[in-house]
């Protein structure tokens, strides 16, 4: 962990609008001249005594007090008792809460003992403090254009811890294995790093959380979904999963929204352009899939056949399960539609894909060959 080396240990910190909090120990005062014999120390156990009696002495100032703890903290992360290290941490900000320094080295012992929990706390409330930056009332005495300026230089002097902070709890959200902490963890993180960069990953994983084998709270799904897609539109991945969601339904409202969100997604991911990547390939072959499984769900399977057959071709040599879902429900359009030849050779293709796919598409494709043996 990179250590804080204080300057002449004293903080200088001109007129400032924000809402992060900064350590001040003015120069020449016993606090600055306390701090500097204690520097001058050399063996460590003397000198954490001699922080733990500063945090005393001085225990009517909190810029001391969170000076104090923090240099305790830290002296015990190095000699690797870490819980003595969270311990005294968490004293310096209860003295310092907005302090983005402490929260980063806090949240770094937290990783290193693996307590998802304490992650996000402690990188949330990191999060929460920084994106207050933009919340400020400017002061009368400030110009609109001195205003913006120290918020922006405020901003970037603060963005690498923002974004260590924003890492490490989304890895924590992906670490943690109880579905309810973690979608504990999924809305506070929402609250603290609004338009992450990894808004796309963890719309995924709130998905696989919500869903089935999880919490299995479609409400709750439908919910999260919608609240996302109102604030942001054109997330392809929410637009996806919700798709497929509404898919799974049999009333008419929800298989109209699952064709409007999956026909959004392939405007939007363009997966025939020729500089189409894999993840637009990806997404509009999903989306085909999704589309055609259901126009067939709405009786209309003749164009189902098009979007399917479309996902096929999008989705081979891309992803396998979602090439067999594509390859499954086109084997079963053309069985609803008595092709039973163009089903047998979807089908055919489809059982040698190894995966969730493969006994379903057995199963149909005996069907379908029994079909056509009664037919001869």
């Amino acid at each position: 962990m990179k250590r804080i080396v204080p300057l002449l240990l004293a903080f200088f910190s001109t007129f400032s609008v924000a809402q992060l909090d900064k350590i001040v120990i003015p120069a020449g005062t016993p606090e600055d001249q306390t701090l500097t014999a204690i520097s001058n120390e050399q063996d460590a156990q003397k000198k954490l005594a001699a922080y733990q009696e500063f945090v005393q002495r001085f225990s009517s100032n909190p810029a001391a007090v969170a000076y104090g703890n923090w240099q305790i903290a830290q002296t015990y992360q190095t000699t690797g008792d870490l819980q003595k290290a969270l311990e005294y941490g968490d004293k310096a900000l209860a003295a310092s809460p907005h302090n983005l320094e402490i929260l980063v080295s806090q949240t770094n012992v937290a990783q290193q003992i693996k307590d998802n929990a304490k992650v996000v706390e402690y990188a949330t409330k990191g999060g929460e403090a920084y994106n207050s930056l933009d919340k400020q009332a400017k002061p009368e005495a400030m110009s609109e254009g001195d205003f913006a300026a120290r918020i922006a230089e405020d901003k970037s002097s603060a963005r690498n811890s923002y974004e260590f902070l924003e890492a490490a709890a989304f890895n924590a959200i992906g670490d943690e294995k109880d579905p309810k902490k973690r979608m504990a963890y999924i809305e506070s993180f929402g609250g603290a790093f609004p338009k992450s960069r990894f808004e796309s990953s963890l719309a995924q994983l709130t998905a696989y959380t919500l869903g089935p084998g999880q919490l299995n709270d479609p409400a709750r799904l439908v919910s999260y979904g919608e609240k996302t897609l109102a604030s942001d539109p054109n997330n392809i991945n929410v637009l996806l999963f919700m798709a497929d969601h509404y898919a799974e339904e049999s009333s008419a409202a929800a298989l109209t929204k699952s064709v409007s969100y999956a026909q959004k997604v392939i405007d939007l991911a363009k997966a025939d352009a020729a500089d189409a990547d894999r993840s637009r390939k990806l997404s509009g072959g999903l989306a085909e899939s999704t589309l055609g499984y259901a126009l067939m769900k709405q009786d209309k399977t003749p164009v189902a056949v098009g979007h399917l057959k479309s996902a096929s071709d999008l989705l081979k040599g891309q992803d396998d399960v979602a090439y067999a879902t594509a390859l499954y429900r086109l084997g079963f359009a053309y069985a609803k539609l008595n092709k039973v030849s163009d089903a047998r050779a979807v089908l055919n293709e489809a059982v040698k894909i190894p995966g969730p796919l493969q006994q379903p598409s057995q199963e149909l494709l005996t069907k379908v060959n029994a079909a056509r043996s009664k037919a001869k």
